[in-house]
């Protein structure tokens, strides 16, 4: 018999200890821990597993538009940084040097890549001569190091995973389809996939990506009501092609600069899908992308059953994959109890539990993670009640987190209405200047800063919430991770 997990340290519930309580089920479902480097976290297989589920979807849908994998090395030459002032200067307190090599010390630094305009665009400016050659369409799948100082898993680490895209083209206005489509491809994903409702809109200046013209975002609403950026696109002008030299000869044979965008998405979506699901009993996984969606656990109370139970769960096994469910069969030698503890912790969406007893009445027992509702379905019905109780399962859970998301967003005019709301974690819309100081008063007083700008903002007149200053529109604030 394996050891038993029963004795394991218990969940922090959300109510006592909502950072503890993340923690814990990251700890649970054993996703990932930390590293002896501090600040670096270790990827364990269950939480690698949700990131591969990740790549696959994404690189499907990226590649669907166009856009073709490549690498890029991680050490960048630090002149190649310094090159784009604005940009350098909004990484530098993240910035990791490498000084010696090879036991000596080297003639230029090399800075741990942070992000890879530099490098990319420097290699961009060989590649591209003729429009020809455009629209240039590249992503890759790379590790970061950014020096942080206070780290959380998934969430901020000093070495975390992601996709970073960036694309050349040859006018401003195909620039700006292709970083609005990509924060399409980033809200189906979020939404459709991994069953969190997110808000797209526009950066403050304060808040955009370092040497970018605009940067779009969609923003996600945590259960204990802070913001957590999803992803981001950034429409990036001709700022980086000017200093790097990113051009091309138009059809008339004229030098242009090309416009360009960057777009990405990180290991931090795992923190944000822990966060708007899990509950004080462990992680909870939408079915689209939960790595395993159904397992099953056979029920042998005596061992002259265990063959007829075997065989007949190696059959819904072999019949649920049939039909495109990922599923697995737990046939360790453990208590049946062992195993629901288990995998309830690691957020599996659907259990299937087979006994005699059921064979008898050729019926199984199905159980939701997501509201713990129990049932039996019989076997000739059983692949057709999987496939729709796994879509229930996925409808349901976006739609508590939506309702939330709706529940929790309020629209103030007071000062004193805003702090109200900012204290109680809310998504808070009101009427913002523009004036940058400001927006850093609000950020100091009050911990929240402005989250986007929505995208489908109606102008409209009133006066700033902080400096009662002439506005044009409302915009979101929030406290965020």
């Amino acid at each position: 018999m394996e050891k038993s997990k029963f004795n394991e340290k218990k969940i922090t519930s959300r109510t006592e200890d909502y950072n503890q309580w993340y923690l814990d089920v990251i700890d649970a479902a054993e996703l990932a821990e930390n590293s002896p480097v501090k600040g670096c976290m270790i990827i364990k297989p269950c939480g690698y597993a949700i990131w591969e589920k990740t790549q696959k979807i994404l690189d499907e849908k990226f590649k669907e538009t166009g856009v073709q994998n490549a690498y890029f090395p991680m050490l960048i030459p630090e002149r190649l940084l310094k090159r784009e002032e604005s940009h350098i200067e909004g990484f530098a307190p993240e910035v990791a040097v490498v000084t010696h090599a090879g036991g000596k010390k080297l003639e230029e630094p090399l800075v741990l890549r942070p992000t890879s305009e530099t490098i990319m665009y420097e290699v961009f400016s060989k590649w591209i001569r003729s429009h020809r050659d455009l629209p240039l369409l590249i992503n890759q799948w790379a590790n970061i190091i950014r020096w942080e100082m206070r780290t959380r898993l998934f969430l901020r680490t000093t070495e975390f995973l992601w996709q970073e895209g960036h694309t050349v083209h040859a006018t401003e206005e195909d620039a700006l389809k292709r970083v609005l489509l990509m924060l399409n491809i980033y809200k189906d994903f979020a939404e459709n996939y991994m069953a969190i409702p997110v808000i797209a809109g526009r950066k403050s200046e304060s808040e955009k990506f370092a040497g970018a013209k605009d940067t779009y975002t969609i923003e996600a609403m945590m259960q204990d009501g802070k913001a957590l950026q999803f992803s981001t696109s950034h429409n990036l002008g001709q700022n980086f092609a000017k200093v790097f030299d990113v051009g091309f000869l138009d059809e008339s044979n004229t030098k242009q600069y090309g416009w360009q965008t960057s777009w990405g998405l990180s290991t931090r979506v795992i923190g944000g899908l822990i966060m708007s699901h899990s509950d004080d009993k462990g992680l909870v996984l939408p079915p689209k992308i939960a790595p395993i969606q159904v397992v099953i656990v056979p029920i042998i109370p005596k061992e002259w059953d265990k063959q007829l139970v075997m065989e007949e769960s190696q059959t819904v096994f072999s019949n649920l994959n049939l039909v495109g469910v990922s599923v697995k069969l737990d046939d360790r030698d453990m208590r049946p109890g062992e195993k629901f503890y288990e995998w309830e912790k690691k957020g599996i969406p659907l259990r299937i539990e087979i006994g005699p007893k059921d064979l008898a009445s050729n019926t199984v027992v199905v159980v939701r993670r997501d509201t713990g509702e129990k049932k039996a379905v019989s076997l000739p019905d059983l692949n057709s009640a999987v496939l729709s109780i796994l879509e229930l399962i996925q409808n349901n859970l976006f739609e508590q987190a939506k309702n939330r998301l709706t529940e929790n967003t309020v629209s103030v005019d007071t000062w004193e209405e805003f702090t109200k709301a900012i204290e109680e974690n809310k998504f808070v819309i009101a009427h913002f200047s523009g004036d940058t100081v400001v927006e850093a008063q609000i950020k100091e007083e009050t911990g929240a800063t402005i989250r986007c700008i929505p995208l489908d903002q109606v102008e409209e007149q009133g006066l700033c919430i902080k400096s009662g200053k002439p506005s044009k529109g409302r915009v979101i604030f929030a406290k965020s991770y």
